[in-house]
């Protein structure tokens, strides 16, 4: 059984936010792994790409980019080979039988729909692509194909929790150069560090941006150890690598 987080301002596509129920990988990986960057076998990776695209949307086309943590989008006309993976973090589209898919593993994942329009989108947030704007881009990339953005409605899934999120003095000044509002996401740690709350500054940034209709999940990738990958907790493992999440969006004809 898939383990499958919805939302409703998304109703009337078909989405998801993934964990790691139901896959075949094992080891580290044990679970729904999709992550070909990964050392999983490539054979089980595949077939967990099957068993969530069969999941969401039997009979669609599962689209994926090579992320790179960056706020660069990719307009989706079509199929798009696995070794054709465009590098970008974050798609939109407006046919059908697509199967937008982003991959995370505390990262934040972001599902965008135009339900008037018949647009959709989806993003990697890293804090690197959340600061440098790939929700903007998803935005202005779903109005190019004709969405509003008074109708795009969004949500945000599992991603690390700021009770998880530790980062440093530097991290901070990061966001704080861009913007002093930015304080507000970090709460005090530990002396010389803090926690940061990447969940609410991705939510800001859509507001900011016009988006009135925003659904925060509020999943911790990070301590639900038994339903999500966390790239943060298998480096405090020291563990030889991570496994992947997928969340996913399309529209069916």
């Amino acid at each position: 059984m898939l383990d499958i987080a919805t939302s409703p301002l998304l109703a009337g596509t078909a989405h998801g936010f993934l964990g790691r129920a139901g896959g075949v990988s094992e080891g580290i990986y044990a679970g729904l792994n999709i992550g070909l960057g990964s050392d999983d076998d490539r054979d089980t990776i595949m077939e967990n790409r099957r068993r969530a695209t069969d999941g969401l949307m039997p009979g669609g086309e599962l689209v994926t980019v090579h992320q790179v943590h960056s706020a660069d989008v990719v307009t989706v006309t079509g199929s798009i080979p696995l070794y054709q993976r465009p590098q970008a973090d974050a798609m939109v589209t407006d046919q059908p039988n697509l199967l937008l898919g982003i991959l995370t593993a505390d990262c934040v994942p972001v599902l965008f729909h135009d339900p008037q329009a018949q647009i959709i989108g989806a993003a990697h947030a890293g804090w690197k692509g959340a600061l440098a704007g790939v929700t903007d881009n998803v935005i202005t990339a779903m109005a190019a194909l004709g969405a509003d953005r008074d109708h795009i409605t969004c949500a945000i899934g599992p991603c690390i929790a700021q009770a998880s999120y530790e980062v440093d003095a530097t991290f901070r000044e990061t966001f704080l150069h861009a913007d002093t509002a930015n304080d507000c996401f970090f709460a005090a740690g530990k002396p010389g560090h803090f926690q940061f709350d990447i969940e609410s500054y991705v939510a800001a940034r859509l507001q900011v941006a016009g988006i009135t209709k925003v659904d925060k999940l509020g999943l911790d990738t990070y301590a639900q150890e038994d339903r999500y990958f966390s790239y943060r907790r298998s480096c405090h493992r020291g563990e030889a690598g991570y496994g992947r999440q997928i969340s996913l969006i399309g529209m069916v004809e």
